[in-house]
């Protein structure tokens, strides 16, 4: 109890000292916890646009980015007849933007894409979505942030569409995004003839190995894997991955760095009451133990500080009408962990150098330390 009793006392001697520290901490733990769930939500959502429905992904061989693969009508026909095949879904990725808004995401589908299959529409119907040559299928958020409804003409790019439905979908980059018919959209995206991707369902999960082997015999220039694989590999989300962490980490160790300092500060100025502590029997141990406790309590509630900031900050950009669509702010649990557990090592490896040389004061000395 007297242990710790010194140590909030301490704290409380230097409270703006203390309070300067913990907003480090939590400013840190805000960033981090903000970037990391963004970035990872972004590739959870584009992973789920590319394993909709579907166990592979085809696409070609050797590209740094799915906006730049091209997969032939040819190879896709080829890939939907084989036998092993429930079925296979051409998907043709763009982005481009309109007026009220910077980036539209677009997918040139077929009718028959689970995308269109499994949504529930607000407006039209899947059969009509090749009837027109301009006609287009909107999000549900697309519609709103477009301020479209049905049977209206809506700028995307550098041509104007007829919307012929509205439908909403769990996906946020599908529910923000623009469907055109695959044609139209191959036309649109100067692609005529090629697809980004085929999304191919097996009818048994022990024919992907024979699957893989009998892409590559066939089409040469193409590459099949699995969903989980792909997501594991893909350049893109391996870059967004390690940028999330590099940055939050940054964060934590400028947060590290003012513990460090406070605890340094502390220290020098408590010279002489640490000795009066060694001249009472107080151990080397304890003397550490004490200001390792304190930075422990500053990195301990900074962090606790940091997680609400980084969920309001999520809730807010979330509801931010310009970027609806394209947040994801489901926190997981493991993220806040590591997120908290960092932020606590951090705090306290900042405290071990202040730690030790309070340790190695000489009650005798510092008695004498002006």
């Amino acid at each position: 109890m007297i242990f710790l009793k010194l140590i909030v006392t301490n704290l409380r001697r230097h409270a703006v000292r203390s309070l300067l520290s913990m907003a480090g901490i939590a400013f840190s733990v805000a960033a981090m916890l903000t970037v990391v769930t963004i970035l990872q939500g972004a590739v959870r959502m584009f992973s789920g646009i590319l394993s909709s429905n579907s166990q592979m992904i085809v696409f070609e061989r050797d590209v740094s980015d799915l906006f730049f693969s091209s997969v032939p009508n040819a190879a896709v026909r080829r890939i939907a007849a084989m036998p092993m095949v429930a079925h296979a879904d051409p998907v043709l990725f763009g982005i481009v933007s309109s007026a009220s808004h910077p980036i539209i995401t677009c997918f040139g589908v077929t009718p028959e894409d689970s995308r269109l299959r499994d949504a529930t529409w607000i407006a039209g119907n899947r059969g009509d979505f090749t009837a027109t040559s301009d006609g287009v299928v909107l999000g549900q958020r697309a519609a709103e942030f477009l301020n479209a409804k049905m049977g209206e003409t809506v700028p995307i790019g550098h041509s104007s569409f007829r919307v012929i439905g509205i439908l909403k979908t769990p996906n946020g980059f599908e529910d923000g995004g623009v469907f055109m018919p695959l044609a139209a959209a191959q036309e649109f995206f100067h692609k005529n003839g090629a697809s980004s991707v085929i999304t191919v369902k097996l009818r048994s999960k022990d024919d992907i190995p024979a699957f893989k082997k009998l892409v590559q015999s066939t089409d040469p220039d193409l590459i099949a894997l699995k969903n989980q694989e792909f997501s594991r590999t893909y350049s893109q989300f391996k870059i967004l991955k390690a940028t999330a962490w590099a940055v939050g980490g940054c964060g934590l160790l400028l947060g590290g760095m003012g513990v460090a300092n406070t605890m340094i500060m502390s220290v020098f100025t408590r010279i002489r009451e640490i000795a009066i502590l060694r001249a009472n029997g107080f151990s080397h141990l304890q003397v550490g133990g004490i200001v390792l406790g304190e930075s422990a309590i500053v990195s301990g509630i900074g962090a606790a500080v940091g997680l609400l900031v980084g969920a309001s900050l999520l809730l807010i950009l979330k509801n931010i009408a310009a970027l609806d669509g394209y947040i994801d702010a489901t926190m997981h649990p493991l993220v806040l962990l590591a997120v908290v557990a960092l932020a606590l090592l951090t705090g306290i490896a900042g405290a071990l150098y202040p730690a030790f040389y309070a340790m190695r004061i000489r009650a005798v000395e510092a008695l004498r330390f002006e």
